[in-house]
């Protein structure tokens, strides 16, 4: 199968995400999926809180509409444009988080991209969508169903793995899967430098960084660099249009749990009663609190961020990753570093 095919039927698939994305009914889309699997799908995500609390509808959507942006024929074809598809495919397991929905999509599709053949162990927090996809991709290319196999369970005849999970999982990893050529990824967070010259905009989309995915993926951040002798009223102003994000029931919990423990300790805490500041230069912080320290010279903020490079996933500010756009990586911004698609090419 020729990687230019690939290319058009995912991004057949990106195109139908943003319809999906942005609620449009079927009579708008008319690109390879019938009024019943449309609307199947819709009321798919529609379900997902039910599977697994944190998969609102909104957040399910956005994820899609991230997909969405990524998956286009100019950008898959640039991705690309260096590597060819495999006349020697490997049965590469995929072992996916699920802390996001589709969170492990990126990796399914270097895999299949590569001509390799995606095994998927899937999370039980996120094992529902995958296989519909999946369902539509093989209608419109029936030759991918002997490339994907889909599993809860355990994963047979494996020669390479992919693997995403906490730092516990490791160990795991190392025991089970260390024998075979390996990618293996830890905890992560992400981080925002910020000057104190934003704007009120800048700040606005700064708020989507922190609370979109409710703080629970490694593009999330949790932590601020802020200059010596900044006011965070500023930044306080600026998210305050998330302060919905506290009637989520589970992060509402996390937010009233972390609050009674640290005032049990007396230790001190800055409250706008949807999120928890507490000055700690410790890198993660609980969920519904986010952690601060002040800078006094640029040189403070590269020494902070290469004590801590093996665990920063991204760095947000007005010289780095745009505000906003921390959970829109493009196709080449691989997690942890590790380029996929040159591990695949390696095998």
């Amino acid at each position: 199968m020729k990687k230019e095919q690939y290319i058009k039927v995912f991004a057949q698939l990106g195109s139908w995400f943003k319809d999906l994305a942005e609620k449009k009914t079927w009579e708008d889309y008319s690109n390879g999926v019938t009024e019943e699997e449309h609307i199947a799908f819709q009321e798919l995500i529609a379900r997902q809180k039910a599977y697994n609390g944190w998969f609102t509808e909104d957040m399910v959507q956005q994820a899609l509409s991230s997909w969405a942006n990524a998956l286009t024929e100019e950008k898959l074809t640039k991705w690309l444009e260096n590597y060819s598809s495999t006349d020697n495919p490997k049965r590469v397991a995929i072992i996916m988080a699920g802390n996001i929905p589709l969170v492990g999509f990126h990796d399914f599709l270097s895999v299949l991209m590569t001509g390799n053949i995606a095994l998927c162990k899937m999370s039980s927090d996120d094992k529902t969508l995958l296989p519909a996809i999946v369902r539509i991709l093989v209608k419109w290319m029936p030759e991918l169903e002997s490339k994907i196999q889909l599993s809860e369970g355990k994963i047979n005849d494996i020669e390479a793995v992919i693997a995403t999970g906490s730092d516990n999982s490791q160990l795991f990893f190392k025991e089970y899967f260390g024998k075979y050529p390996h990618v293996f990824r830890k905890n992560r967070t992400s981080v925002a430098v910020l000057t104190g010259n934003e704007t009120p905009e800048e700040l606005h989309k700064l708020g989507h960084d922190i609370f979109d995915y409710y703080g629970l993926g490694c593009r999330n951040v949790s932590h601020l660099l802020l200059p010596k002798g900044y006011k965070l009223d500023a930044f306080f102003e600026g998210i305050y249009e998330h302060k919905d994000v506290i009637y989520h029931k589970k992060y509402g919990n996390n937010y009233d749990y972390n609050k009674a423990i640290y005032l049990m300790n007396q230790e001190k805490l800055l409250d706008n009663n949807f999120v928890l500041l507490k000055e700690s230069k410790d890198l993660y912080s609980p969920l519904g609190m986010l952690h601060y320290h002040f800078y006094s010279s640029s040189e403070e903020i590269d020494s902070y961020l290469q004590e801590h490079k093996e665990q920063v996933q991204a760095v947000v500010g007005q010289n780095h990753i745009p505000f906003g756009k921390a959970q829109s990586p493009a196709l080449d911004d691989y997690a942890d570093g590790v380029n996929t698609l040159e591990f695949l090419k390696s095998l």
